[in-house]
C-alpha cells in the first residue's frame, strides 16, 4: 500500500474492518467502508483468493501476474492476508482480527462461518463490540435461507427481470449485478447505524441482508402496483408505466431520454414539438398513458426531423429533463462525471497508474477540502500478509500473538 494504513483521513477513520467476503456484495460493502476511511483488511484462501480475481476477461497486467478488471471494480483501499481458516494458524491468526476489530463482513452460505468456528456467539464472546455484517442470497433463516444466491438468480426471482426488458415474454437482467451492489449498499448502512448505536451502548450488534431483499426492497412504486392496487407490473421497455411522455425516443440521428412529469411541462414539450395539448388521447398523464403508443408516435415523427443534439438543446431549453444515452466509455470521458469524483486515479504495484469507478459520497470540510482525496488500489493476493501479522503482534492484550 506504501502510505500507512492507519493514517487515512476519513469519517470512519480508526474503525478496523475484517472483510472475510469474496464475490460482489461483501466486497462492495466493505470497499464503501473503506471509501470512509476505515482501515479493511481483507482475508483471503491461499493461492487462489477471492473468486473475482479468477474472473475474467478482461484481464490486465504482465503475461506471469494476469489481473482481472472485475476485482479491481470492488476491493479499493483494502489490504490482503492470505489465511487457510482450516487450519490452526488461520483460525488463530482470525481470532486475533476479530478481537482487534470493530467489523466482520461475511457473505458465506448461512452456517459456513459456524462450522469453521466462528458463529455469531463465539465472536461476540471474542469480541463484544464487534459489529457483524453477514450477507446472504436469500436470507439467513426461512424455508430457503440456506440457499447459494447469484446476482441474477436473485434478480430472476426476486421479479426484478420481469419488470425489466422490452416486453413481458423478454424478462431481462440489469446490466449490472444490480443486487449484489444493493445488498453491499444495505451491508454497509446497517453496520454505520450498529456502529452509531454502538456509541450509546457500548456492545455490536448482528446486521444482516440479502440480494433477495435488497432486491425486493427497491420495488418502490412497482410493489404497491400489486400489493395495493392488486395489478401486476410488466416489462414495458424503456417507457415509464404511470407516466408519459417518459422514456427513450429516436431522433433523426440516435436516441433521446426525456421525462414530463407535470401538466405544466405537457403544455410546454407539446408546444415546442407542436403537439395539441388540449387533444383528448393526450389531455392528462391517465389519458397519456393509456394512449402511450399513439402519443409515441407522435412524438418520434417530429424527432425525426432534426439531430439529437438539436432536439437535446431545444427541450432542455424550455426546463424539460432530457439528455442522452451514453455508453460506457463516453461516461468517463466526460467533465462532470470527473468533476464529481467518480473517476479516481491510485497507483497499483503491478499495473502502474490506472483509473478506477469512484465512491458515489463525498465528504469535505467547510472550506471545501475533500476529506479523502487520494485512494489506495485494490490489494494483489497476500501483499499484506507480512504487515498485518507485524500489527497484531503490536497490540496488548488477547489480539497480541499467543494470547
Amino acid at each position: 500500500m506504501g502510505a500507512d494504513p492507519t493514517d487515512v483521513v476519513g469519517p470512519l477513520s480508526g474503525i478496523v474492518v475484517v472483510d472475510l467476503s469474496r464475490a460482489l456484495a461483501g466486497p462492495h460493502a466493505a470497499m464503501l467502508l473503506g471509501d470512509l476511511g476505515a482501515r479493511v483488511i481483507k482475508v483471503e484462501q491461499p493461492r487462489t483468493g477471492d473468486d473475482t480475481r479468477s474472473w475474467g476477461p478482461p484481464f490486465v497486467g504482465p503475461e506471469d501476474e494476469r489481473i482481472s478488471t472485475y476485482f479491481l471494480s470492488c476491493n479499493r483501499n483494502k489490504e490482503s492476508i492470505e489465511l487457510d481458516l482450516k487450519s490452526d494458524d488461520g483460525r488463530d491468526v482470525l481470532t486475533r482480527l476479530v478481537r482487534a476489530a470493530d467489523v466482520l463482513v461475511e457473505n458465506f452460505r448461512p452456517g459456513v462461518l459456524d462450522r469453521l468456528g466462528f458463529s455469531a456467539e463465539r465472536l461476540a464472546e471474542l469480541n463484544p463490540r464487534l459489529v457483524l455484517c453477514s450477507i446472504s442470497g436469500f436470507g439467513h433463516d426461512g424455508p430457503e435461507g440456506g440457499r447459494s444466491g447469484y446476482d441474477q438468480i436473485a434478480q430472476g426471482e426476486a421479479g426484478l427481470m420481469s419488470l425489466t426488458g422490452p416486453s413481458a415474454d423478454q424478462p431481462t437482467k440489469v446490466g449490472v449485478p444490480i443486487g449484489d451492489l444493493l445488498a453491499g449498499m444495505n451491508g454497509a448502512y446497517g453496520v454505520l447505524s450498529a456502529l452509531y448505536e454502538r456509541e450509546r451502548t457500548g456492545r455490536g450488534r448482528v446486521v444482516r441482508t440479502s440480494l433477495l431483499s435488497s432486491i425486493v426492497g427497491v420495488h418502490a412504486f412497482q410493489g404497491t402496483r400489486w400489493t395495493v392496487g392488486g395489478e401486476v407490473p410488466k416489462a414495458i421497455g424503456n417507457h415509464h408505466p404511470s407516466i408519459a411522455p417518459y422514456g427513450a425516443y429516436a431522433c433523426a440521428d440516435g436516441m433521446l431520454q426525456v421525462a414530463v412529469a407535470s401538466q405544466g411541462q405537457w403544455a410546454k414539450f407539446a408546444g415546442l414539438l407542436g403537439i395539441d395539448a388540449e387533444d383528448p388521447r393526450f389531455a392528462d398523464n391517465a389519458a397519456r398513458v393509456t394512449n402511450r403508443p399513439a402519443l409515441n408516435q407522435v412524438i418520434e415523427s417530429v424527432l425525426a426531423t432534426a439531430s439529437r443534439d438539436t432536439w437535446l438543446e431545444r427541450i432542455d431549453g424550455i426546463g424539460i429533463p432530457c439528455g442522452a444515452i451514453r455508453t460506457i466509455d463516453q461516461v468517463y470521458e466526460w467533465d462532470q462525471v470527473r468533476s464529481q469524483g467518480l473517476v479516481v486515479g491510485v497507483d497499483h504495484p503491478v499495473l502502474g497508474r490506472v483509473e478506477l469507478p469512484g465512491p458515489a459520497v463525498r465528504f469535505s470540510d467547510p472550506d471545501g477540502a475533500e476529506t479523502r482525496p487520494d485512494h489506495r488500489p485494490p490489494p494483489r493476493l497476500g501483499e499484506h500478509n507480512d504487515s498485518v501479522r507485524a500489527w497484531l503482534d503490536t497490540l496488548g492484550g488477547e489480539a497480541a500473538a499467543g494470547a
